[in-house]
C-alpha cells in the first residue's frame, strides 16, 4: 500500500479514465455519475431519488475519477502530484484527505446545482480546493511553507475567471466545469480558515 494518499488518487482516476474510453463508455461510468443515469445515457435521475430512495451516497465523491480527454486527465494528475505531496509532506495524510472529501463534495454539489443533472468530472474542483487551502495557510506562515510561486495562485484564479467568461470554450478547452471549480477553491479557502485554529503556530 502507498505511504502517499495522493498515488491511489491518480491511479484510480486513471484506471477509470482508461476503462471508461475517456468518459465515453456509459457501462463503465454510469455507477460514478453524480446522479443516476440510464443505459443509454439519455436520461438523468434528480438528487432526491439518487441519493435519498436509492442511498448512493458514494456518487457525492465519484464523479472526481472521471475525466474526459488525455489533457484533461495528465494536467489534472500533474497537480495532484504537485500539491498532495507538498500537503502530505508539511500537513499530514489527514488534512489532504479531508481537503479532497470536502472540495470534491462541494465542487460537485455545485456544479450540480448550477448546471442540472449532467455528465461532469475530474479532479480540477479537487486542485482549487487544494490550492486554496495552501493560498490561505501560507499568507500565515513565517516561511515559505509550501514551496508554492504566487503567480501560480494568480494563475489559477484567472483561470477561473476566463472559464465563467467563456473564453477557455473559444480557444477549444471544451466544456469546462466552472462551478466545480469554483465550490472547490472556496470550500479549500474555509477549509484552511478553520484548520488554522487548530495548529498552534505556522512556520
Amino acid at each position: 500500500m502507498s505511504k502517499n494518499l495522493y498515488i491511489p488518487l491518480i491511479l484510480i482516476a486513471v484506471a477509470i479514465t482508461i476503462l471508461s474510453n475517456f468518459g465515453s463508455t456509459i457501462d463503465a461510468i454510469k455507477h460514478l455519475t453524480f446522479t443516476k443515469i440510464t443505459d443509454d445515457g439519455l436520461y438523468w435521475s434528480n438528487f432526491h431519488y439518487t441519493y435519498v430512495e436509492e442511498n448512493q451516497w458514494w456518487r457525492l465523491l465519484s464523479p472526481i475519477f472521471i475525466h474526459f480527454s488525455l489533457a484533461h486527465l495528465a494536467f489534472n494528475c500533474l497537480w495532484i502530484y504537485v500539491l498532495g505531496e507538498k500537503i502530505e509532506m508539511v500537513d499530514g495524510k489527514k488534512a489532504f484527505i479531508l481537503i479532497v472529501i470536502i472540495s470534491s463534495i462541494s465542487s460537485n454539489l455545485l456544479q450540480y446545482y448550477s448546471q442540472g443533472p449532467h455528465l461532469f468530472g475530474g479532479l480540477s474542483g479537487v486542485i482549487y480546493g487544494l490550492l486554496g487551502f495552501c493560498l490561505i495557510i501560507e499568507m500565515e506562515s513565517k516561511n515559505d511553507r509550501y514551496g508554492l510561486p504566487p503567480a501560480l495562485y494568480l494563475f489559477m484564479i484567472i483561470w477561473l475567471v476566463l472559464g465563467f467568461m467563456g473564453i477557455l470554450d473559444l480557444f477549444g478547452f471544451g466544456k469546462v466545469a466552472n462551478f466545480a471549480h469554483l465550490g472547490g477553491l472556496v470550500s479549500g479557502v474555509m477549509f484552511a480558515m478553520i484548520y488554522k485554529y487548530f495548529i498552534k503556530r505556522l512556520d
